[in-house]
């Protein structure tokens, strides 16, 4: 299937209301298993990378981020979207070099986000001139377009006008689908897909309460992704088992875990 096919049938997922889940790899061993369990597509989480490789979140330069992507789409045969953070670059050229070296490994799609600093936003005008430099290298049919805003992240006052905002103008700049993490409030999430003309994606697991598939549809959410909750649900579980281990010198963590004749038989790639 050739790159921009796989577009178009990734971007054909983004209905309203359609909430489809996608899923969010940090290596090529979590993209392969959920890929077995039968997910069409999924998305790499740059919180997932860095942590798997000893790092906070925000302490990979692009380079590194993008060999990460590549092992990823290189181990599976799924449809995956890059999570590319606010694009790798202080400038907007150079945010499409990023973009473009994404569309080279084989990615789908991408999110690009407007806080390149944590805990502050770009200027609108800046974050609009961002996405239009990504799509005029990714042009709309080849690359599903992601443009996060993070008004609700960085706590702003008025997160809500100034999310819809923003989305308005990504929209117009060539945003294909509008993630908003860190909203959690359903009457919120309703009144944005409301509101915003284009898909709009949510993050299960980043904030409490954390809403169910179900209720983010009848929300109006297209697209439902976990950010780095899996990674960090993996992470977890070692810090529990290594305190078992350490603390009582038990082994309960190794219970009902898939086998080691299963885990070859699924990662093999015949």
């Amino acid at each position: 299937m050739s790159a921009a096919t796989s577009a178009t049938e990734f971007l054909a997922l983004h209905q309203h209301g359609a909430g489809f889940i996608l899923p969010n790899a940090w290596d090529a061993g979590s993209a392969r298993m959920l890929e077995q369990v039968g997910f069409a597509a999924l998305a790499t989480t740059s919180a997932g990378i860095a942590f798997s490789r000893g790092v906070p979140d925000g302490g990979m330069d692009g380079t590194e981020m993008l060999d990460c992507i590549a092992a990823i789409v290189e181990a599976v045969d799924c449809a995956v979207s890059a999570d590319l953070e606010s694009g790798y670059g202080e400038t907007a050229d150079q945010v499409a070099d990023t973009i473009a070296a994404a569309v080279e490994i084989g990615v789908v799609g991408g999110n690009l986000e407007d806080a390149q600093v944590p805990g502050e936003l770009l200027p609108v005008e800046a974050a609009r001139e961002r996405v239009e430099a990504a799509r005029s290298v990714a042009p709309l049919g080849t690359f599903v377009l992601n443009a996060r805003t993070d008004p609700y992240m960085v706590k702003h006052p008025d997160a809500f006008a100034e999310t819809v905002r923003r989305a308005e103008q990504y929209v117009e700049a060539g945003a294909d689908c509008i993630f908003v993490p860190g909203v959690s409030d359903a009457g919120d999430i309703g009144r944005l897909t409301a509101e915003i003309g284009a898909p709009v994606n949510v993050v299960a697991g980043l904030v409490e309460p954390v809403l169910d598939a179900a209720t983010l549809r009848d929300l109006g959410v297209a697209r439902i992704s976990v950010g780095g909750t899996l990674t960090r649900a993996a992470l977890s579980l070692i810090d529990r088992a290594g305190r078992e281990m350490l603390e009582h010198g038990t082994f309960g963590f190794a219970e009902g875990l898939i086998s080691y004749g299963d885990f070859q038989q699924k990662l093999r790639r015949d």
